[in-house]
């Protein structure tokens, strides 16, 4: 079961709502929902929490590159949305190292094997590190910093308080349970 809430930094303060994310298949997708969700400028968070196994914080900032953060990234390779944020930047892999990896297994051009398909699949736990990834510095300047973030995600901190606690930080923890 998920939970997701936009938020959106205006100069009247917080507002939250709840997305529809059936849509939703790639991180431009979530991108586009979350800059629908706010004004052209306008700081856009987007919460995303997988029953106490990991939540992600996807920061829009206009049309500036999104910054992500997963608290497991282990656990979110696992799931639909976490895939979503498990992207090669926040991996830390470079895609141009991918591209020459490619049919360095014995098939031929064009040929497909099981390994091909798992690698078009996204990214499997086995390449995917456990614990906190992606932009540890995504809140600093919102009232959240990195330490407090981090103690979060660290090993057995995770509960379903994590998002109201980095909204209560934030000063947005009332908007939030509105949408919960």
């Amino acid at each position: 079961m998920y939970f997701a809430a936009l938020l959106a930094r205006t100069e009247d303060g917080w507002q939250a709502s709840e997305p529809d994310l059936d849509d939703v298949e790639t991180l431009a997708d979530l991108s586009d929902l979350a800059r629908a969700a706010g004004d052209e400028e306008e700081t856009v968070l987007v919460f995303i929490e997988q029953e106490d196994a990991w939540f992600g914080v996807i920061r829009v900032d206009g049309e500036e590159d999104p910054r992500i953060y997963v608290s497991d990234a282990a656990s979110a390779a696992r799931s639909s949305y976490g895939e979503i944020l498990l992207t090669d930047e926040v991996l830390g892999r470079d895609p141009e190292d991918l591209d020459e990896l490619v049919d360095l297994d014995g098939t031929e051009d064009g040929e497909e094997d099981d390994e091909d398909e798992e690698a078009v699949a996204g990214p499997s736990e086995d390449h995917v590190p456990a614990g906190p990834l992606g932009d540890t510095d995504i809140l600093t300047d919102l009232g959240m910093s990195t330490k407090e973030l981090l103690a979060l995600s660290g090993d057995g901190a995770l509960t379903g308080e994590a998002l109201g606690e980095i909204a209560d930080a934030l000063g947005c923890g009332d908007v939030l349970e509105a949408v919960r």
